[in-house]
């Protein structure tokens, strides 16, 4: 089922998100539509604070870039209870958006590696090392999880820059080729 996308201007995108034990009702259905969502929503990520639910998880899938970059032809995952151990590298900028901020697109600066812990979809533990693009989207959407935009990473020049049509947007006045809402 796809579900509508909370977008700035919604309590819950502010939200430290709470861990979940391995038996969360739903849980399977739960990734399912994460995925689906995710898809009708042409993004490469979404965290369950996007979709109204303040828990630590979030869903990835960067496959459609594999042309591009090969370290993502198999980069399809679900990231539960995820904590990131380590920053690594340099810091880089990337030019992001965000499906709770529609039609803003900012560069934003992030480390070029991370190292994160976190549980599957089955509740196998995992500790792994990302680079590149695979760790950028993983940032982004760990962010989420802990009631971080990423217009929130941006100097205070920009910020002011683009204030008002963040207000717009959280105000509701704004345009998303999927569902989107604000509570």
């Amino acid at each position: 089922m796809v579900l509508p996308v909370y977008v700035i201007g919604s309590k819950i995108l502010k939200k430290e998100a709470e861990e979940i034990e391995k038996n969360y009702e739903g849980l399977n259905q739960l990734i399912e539509d994460m995925f689906e969502t995710m898809y009708k929503s042409d993004g490469v990520g979404l965290a369950a604070p996007q979709i109204g639910k303040s828990i630590r998880m979030f869903v990835v899938d960067a496959t459609p870039m594999g042309d591009e970059d090969p370290s993502l032809k198999t980069f399809k995952k679900v990231f539960i209870n995820a904590y990131i151990t380590d920053y690594l590298g340099e810091k880089l900028y990337y030019n992001e958006g965000c499906l709770s901020v529609p039609g803003v697109r900012e560069d934003v600066q992030r480390f070029e590696k991370i190292k994160i812990e976190y549980f599957d979809e089955n509740f196998k533990f995992h500790e792994e090392e990302f680079e590149g693009v695979r760790a950028w989207i993983i940032q982004h959407e760990y962010d989420h999880l802990d009631g971080i935009l990423f217009v929130d990473k941006l100097s205070s020049i920009r910020k002011k820059l683009i204030k008002s049509k963040l207000k717009t947007i959280a105000s509701g006045d704004f345009e998303a080729s999927y569902k989107a809402k604000i509570a």
